[in-house]
């Protein structure tokens, strides 16, 4: 098996809630055309390929010069624990370069695995959440 990473190109939505769906994340992956709508607006979208087959996604939103939110790392149940996601929040760091803060808010499953891939747990941040 080789994967392949991608920059610069959108999976097709019905591909992107496939991963969404094996990967565990908590997406609204019932609702197709707010998947399409995430996407249109996230302007760094790094993908991960085995062949044809879209296995690893991350998704972001930035300036590219002071932060970057990193919305979505997701990768298929199958091909987990393959370094996958780690290379993927590689990838964004390098596009965004050092001088831009990472910041993503975690999944509680995921709280553990974050540690392991550089980052560091804030005390210092807000949240409103959404309605739906």
């Amino acid at each position: 098996m080789e994967i392949s990473d991608k920059m610069g190109i959108t999976p097709e939505t019905d591909s992107i809630i496939e991963v969404y769906n094996s990967s565990g994340l908590n997406r609204p992956t019932r609702d197709k055309e707010r998947i399409a709508e995430m996407y249109i607006h996230s302007n760094l979208i790094i993908t991960a390929w085995d062949n044809n087959l879209l296995v690893g996604i991350a998704r972001s939103l930035t300036d590219f010069c002071y932060c970057c939110y990193l919305s979505d790392l997701a990768v298929r149940k199958d091909y987990q624990k393959l370094g996958i996601g780690k290379e993927l929040i590689n990838l964004t760091r390098e596009k965004i370069g050092p001088l831009t803060t990472l910041i993503l808010l975690s999944a509680p499953t995921a709280m553990d695995y974050y540690p392991k891939t550089g980052f560091r747990k804030i005390e210092n941040g807000f949240i409103i959440d959404r309605i739906l």
